[in-house]
């Protein structure tokens, strides 16, 4: 752990200049480039709201910020694991030329999608400003669930990297995987409306205990239980520190496999 840490002060510099690097290529040639992070998951909303309140009939007040928030915190991690997954492989002539700490490529994925996630804040600002939603006290405690995220993901994404450079299949199997997070993640519906035997399942998933303690924080203005916190921290740091242990005991041969 103080090795990686040690790396990733070293190689500081790197890190930026690859986050960079994955942002130009993701915005390439669009007109709208960096607006498409803020109109993204607006329009996604609207699609949204008009199916699970008027088709589905999902009643839960201002449904356009409890969607938003769910779905823009999921949106992060599903994008930041599965660009991951491939940051080793994709990288392959860059690591047989030159000595680089290779951790360093599934956290920059991580990192450029976390940039393009805090553009996507400003599309829940106007939410709330739109739907006149009040602004509590506890708002200002918003980053903690958004960074016990961000290193959750980075130990989701190390995993996943290291693996698909050894069973490429992981790439396939992960989509199938996702699809079925997403459904066991309350973005578009709450978990009350599951039957009773299946909503403590639910709350064991950690995505799920970071889109509600951030949704607490901004959306309910009540502060998260001392056992939400417990949870949402111990995944993260639990996901971090086996991330690096998979990584750093995999990577030894990648070079055979790459």
């Amino acid at each position: 752990m103080n090795l990686a840490w040690q790396h990733f002060i070293q190689y500081k510099p790197l890190l930026y200049e690859l986050v960079a690097r994955d942002l130009k290529v993701k915005y390439r040639r669009s007109f709208l480039g960096y607006v498409w992070s803020l109109l993204n998951p607006l329009l996604m909303m609207c699609v949204m709201t008009l199916v699970f309140s008027y088709v589905f009939r999902f009643d839960i007040p201002n449904y356009p910020l409890y969607l938003i928030t769910g779905q823009t915190l999921w949106t992060f991690f599903n994008e930041s694991t599965n660009m991951s997954m491939y940051s080793v492989l994709q990288n392959g002539a860059l690591i047989k030329k030159v000595y680089i700490p290779k951790f360093i490529f599934p956290v920059s994925r991580v990192l450029s999608s976390f940039v393009t996630m805090s553009f996507s804040l400003i599309a829940i600002l106007i939410v709330m400003v739109g739907t006149q939603s009040p602004f509590y006290w506890t708002i200002l405690l918003f980053p903690i669930p958004l960074f016990l995220l961000l290193l959750f993901s980075m130990g989701v994404g190390m995993i996943l990297s290291a693996l698909s450079v050894y069973f490429r299949d992981i790439t396939h199997l992960y989509s199938v995987l996702t699809l079925a997070w997403m459904y066991m993640t309350p973005t578009f519906y709450p978990v009350s409306a599951l039957p009773e035997n299946i909503q403590p399942i639910i709350q064991v998933n950690p995505i799920c205990a970071y889109i509600t303690f951030f949704r607490e924080v901004v959306l309910y203005g009540t502060m998260p239980t001392a056992f939400m916190w417990l949870q949402c921290i111990a995944a993260s740091l639990l996901a971090l520190i086996l991330g690096l242990v998979v990584f750093r005991k995999m990577q030894r041969n990648f070079i055979l496999y790459i």
